[in-house]
């Protein structure tokens, strides 16, 4: 039976990853003044206009959002909408509970270097390599069958077919990987294109969940990442499973590992801590789950939040979770 596998990965220009960065900018800027920050800051965008809106609570002046929004969106119209965290919510929080319930799924996986899933790590390659000849909106995608490239799709704009096709064929050998005799290319099937991003379509923050996180081979919890502060475990909750997922896979040298970790807000230790390693499950142990040790472990009252932005949350390793 052949095992094929989809994944794909978008540029740092396309719609709903202008939103991601824009959130985590503004998140940065107010953790670089007070690393105690309450953020959740989600943004929509698109057609020359951006409306930001969600909640701050911070000891620090309010900071330019406008600024933000245009060194990232470019000329566009702001509307700012930003309200202080409930105080209900905070409650919860001040105590050292979690932000929200919610589950949490860590992986790792020995099929490639960066532990990530092998049709997820050429996506993301694939658009990287491109990004940087091309830093426009764009999209890629690999399907791959028994670990081989059996069709590759690229979109990216104002890249001429022919040309983008060239940067393809020329990757292909850099990844040193079998491929099929005969890849079946989709080269901006839809025809080249110059009008993208903002220009072209809307975009939202945390609408790119599957990307951010592992491709689709592997399950999510559900929540986004961008804009929210770390007492959220959503986010620092999903690093720290990776964390988990890793440490696992490595100590067992395993092949692949999943961590499951669940919450309910305002409760600080885990409802769930779940680890399988080969199909085998297990509890975590040895690690302190609760938000203000999670906070503490991976160091996440920092601003390196726009980074996270682009390229997805996982499998780099300038990141404390990996």
């Amino acid at each position: 039976m052949s095992n094929f596998r989809t994944a794909e990965s978008v540029s740092p220009k396309h719609p709903d990853k202008i939103c991601d960065q824009i959130s985590d900018a503004i998140l940065d800027a107010y953790l670089a003044k007070d690393p105690d920050v309450r953020g959740g800051v989600d943004v929509a965008g698109g057609h020359g206009m951006v409306f930001v809106t969600g909640e701050i609570t911070s000891n620090t002046e309010k900071i330019d959002v406008t600024e933000i929004v245009k060194r990232l969106a470019g000329d566009v119209k702001v509307i700012e909408h930003i309200a202080e965290q409930s105080h209900e919510i905070a409650q919860g929080v001040d105590i050292g509970g979690a932000g929200d319930q919610g589950i949490m799924v860590g992986y790792a996986c020995n099929e490639t270097p960066e532990l990530m899933p092998l049709e997820y790590v050429l996506a993301r390659r694939l658009c990287e390599y491109i990004y940087e000849k091309y830093p426009y909106d764009g999209k890629t995608q690999i399907t791959t069958q028994d670990g081989k490239i059996v069709s590759v799709v690229a979109s990216f704009q104002k890249t001429p077919k022919t040309e983008l096709l060239d940067l393809v064929k020329a990757w292909l050998p850099t990844e040193k990987l079998a491929v099929f005799d005969e890849i079946d290319f989709h080269i901006n099937p839809a025809g080249d294109w110059n009008v993208g991003g903002f220009e072209a379509d809307a975009g939202l923050t945390g609408r790119k969940l599957v990307v951010d996180n592992y491709g689709p081979r592997i399950p999510i919890g559900g929540g986004a990442f961008s804009g929210k502060d770390p007492s959220k475990v959503d986010r620092s909750a999903a690093y720290m499973a990776r964390k988990v997922a890793i440490d696992y896979l490595k100590k067992n040298n395993a092949h692949e590992v999943y961590v499951y970790l669940a919450y309910a807000i305002g409760f600080d230790q885990p409802l769930e801590a779940t680890v399988v390693i080969d199909g085998s499950q297990n509890k975590v142990e040895g690690y302190d789950l609760s938000p203000n040790g999670i906070i503490k472990s991976l160091d996440l009252k920092r601003p390196i939040y726009e980074k996270t932005a682009s390229f997805g949350h996982f499998g780099h390793s300038k990141f404390s979770w990996e």
